[in-house]
């Protein structure tokens, strides 16, 4: 019930009365007056609709009327309507309360599990940190925050990298630095940002330019690469269309031979989503895998001109990829996946967090919040970086403490044992834990000159010097003060109930004192018509005006309507130069920028006492925290802090002496410390000719004819990375990494006995099959990928000879080849071909165990039994990451054994050894109806630390579990790393529903045919989502199109309206 003070007595009042009124005693103001039934009222307008928001100006006008009578119906039926949003409140409440102790108990018990499953005595190792060990957190470093501070530290820094060539999207190969960024939602652009535009363009934006632009400069980073969505909208800049925005670039001739002609730092704009429309970050999910494709292509490119340019040859591949927000996140997930490249991910602001504020105001139910803000697919998003991610960044500890907390996978408690158990060398059994450390943002301080005068001493400055008028936006400003020589109270901020301004005005209001010694100035983003605005700004600012009304405060608070960002420099310097101060009072603030802003400026400042600004407050010492739902502590500070000249010289100087500690330089000094600690991860294959194959063939098979000519060069992502004992910060903390490189060998055995065992024989490719290139998959004009998933495999056979058969008639179009994508095992396939009369070799590749295997035909005479197949163990190395072996299997076995016991035989799961692979458990479902939904087994590992893909198959029927860089979808983009498969040239054929992994198959750069009236019956599988499916797929999508049957001329139709083939 924020904002509405003004009824606590009544809500006090009904609430103790209870959810009841007897009908023998109700007032009779209820009964029927005439025309007019204050029931009926009750029901049709409060019961079912009502906005909060609108109670006030209710209040005023029944408290308006005269007519005694009217009015006190008027006034209990406010009551009604109040009490029923307060009802409302406390039973959201309650459900919450009840989730929340269900979250507790399950990650104890969670916590008991693993605790007992690592079994060694660690005595006080596992109790607390380690002596000199960092925290759980990332960092040991009590009260003020550390830092490479001295000049001989920044000096040997320079020179430990000034070797090497980065690539950052925010991205290492050997001696580069390059990073790539994925930041996808708002308007972004170098220079003049439009901040506070729309909730989607804040200050991440700017976090995020600058960020990009200062690791450009820093010594050893090659380039560094923003990706965001590139918008070529009627209402906005054009600037914004632009594909590619230089940010900076090496100025010295030395450094451009050094690090080649494409260095330095950019935005890279990649179309996705809705052409020539803007939309916001809610409705941007559908089109993730659109710019995943895109930047994926953009990426392999940039690597090979760097590769020329640096690389002698080779491709330069990233160190990293660093996704800011929970969308940005998710893409950076599957990008490392696609590369094998570490991840890097800074929350922002965390859809849980949101989510339990949304719900604490009670106005909205769960569900109601997400459909308006679509949060728990934000949330999963967010998992899922928590799944990928090995360096979590945050601004504060508060974030770590209170925020990150809350989600399934990151346990602060469990992830203290776990670094303990590195430290000692001892095994984790499968389970992992991003590291959370604590890297505040930089700021750009040399062009900044603190203001030392006063307004009298600038008067008088201006008036001896004309020639030097003020800033354009100084006078905008102190248009609406009376007396604009009274020290200035600024509060920078979009209109946001979460940004608390109207408690600021009320405390400003009604404090006499301020008033008289102060003026208030509101900077609230750009507007040219409230009427114009969104919904819940526009609402905002009206109540502020309102409330400046009430109060009288004309000619003490400014609120300009618009400014430049580049304003924003001389409206801190106007502040400073009244001798004012700086406010952030928002009910929580994940870091506060802003403050940092200030107090560069020479500003003091009161903040809220929730989230960052306590660390900040922290290092700079520089002014007052306040709890924000406070008025009369806001009121206090800021009359302490304009009252006292002397607190207030002691705040301001102390910000400027310790604002260094949040410097650009700094703040990429750490950063890049963090990322050079990661393991090194990169694709780890060779090819012998990386140029185009322009031979022609004919016939789907013919690539594979010379299978002889195959060299996969497998063996090499098995003795790949050796470099674990660098001398790289940390490097202890990622242990935990060893343990795969130590299972090589077990893994090469693992699939040896699969290729003679569960799969009958396959080979294992090496040198006796020669040294060319395979497959030919850019010989392809098209590759048609077979992805439905049936109920029976007959209908699966029918499908695909349908789907060859209208491909083989339309000999026009040129080569096309064919992908097999399923969650049948080889083996299984195999029989599937061998029944329906086909050839292994009509297949370029086969996708098999929902994505955790990849399989090419064979033609070999070899004298060795078995199938037809070759394994690529270069996609299982690729996969490998954070893949949890023996230690998951046990915990998947205990669970099958728990639910067992609960559901008995009618409900029974049994372990399906032979369709078990090395990288893939899978398991038998007797009655699916019965067995928990996949979102709680996947909530389980999480909680336990076991990073993995959950997927029902086969309509329910089978249960695999796979690697969390594993999918269906995943494949076809390592087919594109690998061999240079061009994913605009894929068609995939899916039914209308199918597996669990289903919405992975649907978006992308590829075309997709929906088979009409096919894998109806798996919908019950996506019954019990977290999200709606239809909240994530792009069925508006022109490279989707739904056949009107499932038969041969339905198909062909819809590859005419795709443009595959010829009308």
């Amino acid at each position: 019930m924020a904002g509405n003070d003004w009824v606590n007595s009544y809500l006090e009042a009904i609430l103790d009365v209870g959810p009841g009124i007897d009908d023998a005693k109700s007032s009779l103001l209820l009964r029927e007056r005439g025309r007019f039934s204050p029931t009926r009222y009750f029901v049709e307008q409060v019961i079912t609709g009502f906005d909060e928001t609108d109670l006030h100006r209710s209040w005023v006008r029944a408290a308006a009327t005269r007519s005694p009578q009217e009015r006190n119906t008027r006034l209990e039926n406010m009551c009604w309507r109040i009490w029923n949003l307060a009802r409302k409140k406390k039973q959201l409440e309650g459900e919450e309360a009840q989730r929340s102790a269900k979250r507790r108990l399950e990650r104890e018990r969670a916590r008991r599990e693993a605790t007992a499953d690592m079994s060694e005595d660690l005595s006080e190792g596992e109790k607390g940190d380690l002596p000199g060990d960092l925290s759980a957190h990332g960092d040991s470093t009590r009260g003020r925050m550390p830092r490479i501070g001295s000049v001989d530290v920044m000096e040997n820094w320079a020179n430990q990298y000034k070797e090497k060539k980065l690539y950052i999207v925010l991205i290492r190969h050997e001696l580069q630095f390059i990073n790539y960024f994925c930041s996808l939602h708002g308007l972004i652009r170098g220079e003049n940002m439009e901040l506070g535009r729309d909730s989607d363009t804040g200050g991440q934006v700017k976090y995020v330019v600058e960020l990009a632009r200062a690791l450009g400069t820093m010594p050893g980073v090659c380039r560094v690469d923003l990706l965001t969505r590139q918008v070529s909208a009627p209402d906005v800049d054009w600037s914004y269309a632009e594909p590619t925005e230089m940010l900076n670039q090496r100025s010295t001739e030395n450094s451009i031979q050094e690090l080649g002609e494409s260095s330095g730092a950019y935005i890279i704009r990649l179309p996705f989503g809705p052409k020539n429309k803007y939309i916001p970050k809610e409705h941007l999910w559908p089109h993730i895998p659109e710019f995943v494709d895109a930047a994926l292509s953009h990426i392999i490119q940039m690597s090979k001109v760097l590769g020329e340019q640096i690389g002698v040859g080779q491709p330069v591949w990233p160190v990293a990829i660093h996704g800011h927000y929970a969308d940005a996140g998710d893409s950076a997930a599957l990008l490392s996946g696609a590369l094998n490249v570490p991840m890097v991910f800074t929350g922002h602001s965390l859809g849980r967090d949101k989510l339990e504020q949304l719900l604490k105001q009670g106005r909205q139910s769960r569900e109601e919040i997400n459909s308006t803000y679509k949060i728990m697919r934000r949330i999963e998003a967010e998992e899922l970086t928590l799944d990928a991610s090995e360096i979590v960044i945050t601004s504060t500890r508060q974030e770590i403490e209170e925020q990150w907390r809350l989600y399934d996978g990151f346990d602060p408690v469990l992830e203290r044992k776990l670094r303990a158990r590195i430290k000692r060398g001892v095994s984790c059994h499968g389970r992992f834990m991003p590291r959370m450390v604590v890297i505040p943002p930089g700021m750009e301080f040399h062009h900044i000159v603190p203001h030392d005068g006063d307004m009298d001493g600038e008067v008088e400055k201006n008036e001896d010097n004309p020639a030097s008028p003020d800033p354009p936006i100084w006078p905008e400003i102190m248009r609406f003060f009376s007396n604009p020589r009274k020290p200035m109270i600024l509060a920078l901020a979009r209109p946001d109930p979460k940004k608390n301004i109207t408690t600021l005005v009320k405390a400003f209001g009604e404090c006499r004192p301020l008033r008289e010694l102060a003026n208030l100035t509101l900077i609230m983003g750009n507007r040219d018509d409230i009427d114009e605005m969104s919904g819940t700004s526009a609402s905002m600012l009206l109540s502020i005006l309102k409330l400046i009304d009430k109060y009288d405060l004309y000619g003490q608070v400014a609120y300009p309507k618009h400014h430049k960002q580049s304003d924003v420099p001389d409206i801190y310097r106007l502040a400073a130069k009244t001798k004012g101060v700086f406010i952030n009072p928002a009910f929580i603030e994940p870091f506060g920028l802003t403050l940092i802003e200030a107090a560069a400026y020479g500003l003091p400042m009161v903040a809220t006492k929730n989230g960052g600004p306590v660390d900040i407050h922290r290092v700079l010492d520089n002014g007052l925290l306040v709890d924000p739902h406070d008025q009369q502590s806001i009121a206090d500070a800021l009359l302490k802090l304009v009252s006292d000249k002397q607190l207030w010289a002691r705040c301001r100087q102390n910000g400027l002496k310790n604002i260094h500690l949040f410097s650009w330089p700094e703040h990429c000094r750490n950063y890049l410390s963090r990322i050079a600690s990661c393991r090194p991860r990169q694709p780890q294959w060779q090819r012998s000719d990386d140029g185009p194959d322009n031979s022609e063939s004919d016939s789907p098979s013919d690539s594979l004819r010379d299978i002889k000519d195959l060299s996969l060069n497998l063996k090499l992502s098995l003795d790949g990375d050796k470099n674990e004992g660098g001398s790289t910060l940390d490097s202890a903390l990622d242990s935990e990494e060893t343990s795969a490189v130590k299972e090589n060998k077990k893994l090469e055995n693992a699939i040896l006995t699969l290729s003679k065992g569960a799969i009958g024989g396959a080979q294992k490719a090496d040198h006796n099959i020669g040294a060319g290139k395979f497959p030919a998959f850019r010989r392809r004009k098209y590759i048609f990928v077979i992805a439905v998933d049936c109920d029976t495999t007959s209908d699966v056979l029918e499908i695909i000879k349908m789907v060859i058969e209208v491909a083989s008639k339309e000999k026009s179009v040129g080569s096309i080849g064919f992908i097999l994508s399923t969650a049948l095992s080889i083996a299984e396939v195999n029989s599937l071909i061998v029944s329906g009369g086909l050839s292994p070799s009509d297949f370029d590749a086969y996708i098999c165990n929902s994505g955790s295997e990849l399989y090419y035909p064979s033609s070999s005479t070899e004298d060795v039994p078995g199938l037809p197949f070759v394994v690529d163990l270069d996609y299982h190395s690729h996969i490998e990451y954070r893949w949890g072996g023996e230690g998951l299997r046990k915990t998947l076995v205990r669970w099958v054994a728990s639910v067992n016991d609960k559901k008995g035989e009618a409900g029974k799961i049994e372990e399906d050894e032979s369709g078990s692979t090395s990288h893939c458990y899978a398991f038998k479902v007797t009655n699916p109806t019965l067995v928990p939904p996949f979102k709680e087994l996947r909530k389980l590992m999480r909680i336990q630390a076991l990073r993995c893909h959950v997927l029902y198959c086969q309509n329910g029927t089978k249960l695999l579990v796979i690697p969390v860089l594993a999918s269906r979808s995943q494949a076809l983009r390592y087919l594109h790393v690998r061999w240079g498969m061009d994913l605009s040239n894929l068609v995939v054929f899916t039914g209308e529903c199918g597996d669990t992994d289903y919405e992975g198959l649907l978006g992308g750069v590829h075309k997709t045919v929906i088979l009409k009236g096919v894998g109806i019956d798996a919908r019950k599988l996506h019954a019990n989502r977290n999200y709606p499916l239809e909240d994530v797929l792009p069925l508006d999508s022109p490279n989707i199109v739904q056949t009107k049957a499932c038969d041969s001329n339905s198909i062909k139709s819809s590859l005419e309206k795709l443009g595959v083939l010829k009308v």
